[in-house]
């Protein structure tokens, strides 16, 4: 008897595991958090002492002033950014703490 070739790739099961547990969106923005230090370089993320997400919002806590001020300049840029990195629309602002 012949076995029939399972043609279906580990990551498009993994897809439909989040999608059937309603986790797509938080394995998204847990990924995202992840790839804040390469997204952003070093100087930034060695400023930043909390990153998490509450709705839409991003939530950063950073250790300088002068970080912050500059960052809320560029905010709408970095949500762009953020959200091409993701692939999808995570997130809809971007809170400098």
């Amino acid at each position: 008897m012949k076995r029939k070739s399972n043609d279906t790739s580990v990551s498009d099961l993994i897809d439909l595991m989040l999608n059937q547990y309603g986790l797509k969106s938080k394995y998204r923005e847990f990924k995202l958090m992840q790839s804040w230090n390469e997204i952003m370089g070093p100087m930034v993320a060695n400023r930043t002492e909390n990153l998490f997400i509450s709705g839409k919002t991003l939530i950063v806590k950073l250790n300088s002033a002068a970080l912050r001020n500059e960052l809320s300049y560029a905010k709408t840029r970095l949500i762009a950014i953020l959200n091409k990195e993701a692939g999808e629309d995570l997130i809809n602002d971007i809170v400098f703490n």
